[in-house]
């Protein structure tokens, strides 16, 4: 990013509140270790079904006697708004608080992860097509399409149901169904023609422009010319979808976990809590509500500043809005 688009982005009120909502959720997810042995002192992967808190200097259980029907079942502690079980505890006595951490650096890192791995695919593959036009162009545009005409989560559930059940290995390297490079590598894969197709009109536009064609009536080479004039130009459009595609496959990654066939136990991300809600929505609402406040929240920062990125980087957008 140049210096005066940076300074002017660093100008901008949205966009430091965006980037310091993103900061405080990433740097909490990251001290989800030290929130669980220091804070909660509880092991957000291990059961406490028969587990027992000190609140107020009386002994309570986890997992407290039901009061509906026949009394015969039990229902996990409410929040206590203190160091252990803040939030509190899911249908098997585990910490919400701390598994929320743990669940957030886990959706994080795997949206995070499939954004690179779908930009740079996508860049690849629309200057490629792009630039260098004719059959290249067609066969990699046509591929696009094909891939283009299914739906994304229809797309993305297929492959996670094929992939999840499955062990692959890649050059001696071992990767279980298990592994989190399984939904990255699904999630990663399923918005690249949404990106691909933007990246190749920009580049057809650039190898068009007066810039270019003098360029080449220079002498230039093609590689050199990628290189100093079509390169720099795409990659203030790829840094404009950075955010927006991190958003998406934050929900797209809480979906498929919320299915089942994301993020596999016992690794946590946001759409595994949901899940693990799901059955106490009206007994205990915050063991769903608080990872799709997380997600809702993270999200919306996101857009914010994405569209703060747009723009700064490209002001005529911002003019015709």
């Amino acid at each position: 990013m140049p210096s005066n688009s940076l300074g002017g982005l660093l100008r901008r009120k949205a966009a430091l509140f965006a980037l310091a909502g993103l900061l405080l959720i990433v740097s909490a997810t990251l001290l989800a270790p030290l929130y669980a042995k220091y804070v909660s002192g509880t092991d957000p992967f291990r059961p406490g079904l028969s587990k027992k808190i000190l609140i107020d200097g009386k002994r309570v259980a986890v997992m407290q006697p039901t009061t509906e029907g026949l009394g015969l079942g039990v229902t996990p502690i409410g929040p206590t708004w203190r160091g252990a079980y803040l939030l509190g505890a899911d249908a098997q006595g585990r910490d919400v608080a701390a598994r929320l951490l743990y669940g957030g650096r886990n959706s994080l890192l795997i949206a995070g992860s499939a954004t690179l791995l779908c930009l740079t695919i996508a860049a690849l593959i629309g200057i490629s097509s792009g630039f260098l036009g004719g059959a290249v162009d067609g066969v990699l545009s046509n591929l696009m399409d094909i891939v283009w005409a299914f739906p994304v989560y229809l797309l993305a559930i297929s492959l996670s149901i094929v992939m999840i059940n499955q062990s692959f290995s890649i050059g001696g390297w071992e990767i279980s169904s298990s592994s989190l490079l399984v939904p990255i590598l699904i999630i990663g894969l399923v918005y690249v023609p949404y990106v691909s197709r933007p990246i190749r009109g920009k580049v057809l536009a650039l190898k068009h422009s007066e810039f270019v064609q003098a360029a080449q009536g220079l002498g230039l080479s093609p590689l050199r010319i990628l290189l100093r004039h079509i390169l720099p130009n795409v990659a203030g459009t790829l840094i404009v979808f950075a955010p927006m595609l991190l958003a998406l496959n934050i929900v797209i990654e809480s979906s498929l976990s919320f299915l089942s066939v994301g993020v596999q136990p016992p690794a946590a991300s946001w759409g595994t809590i949901l899940q693990d809600g799901q059955s106490l929505l009206y007994a205990r609402p915050m063991v769903a509500l608080a990872p799709g406040l997380a997600i809702m929240l993270t999200v919306l920062l996101l857009n914010l500043l994405g569209d703060v990125l747009r723009d700064v980087l490209d002001p005529k957008s911002a003019r015709g809005r």
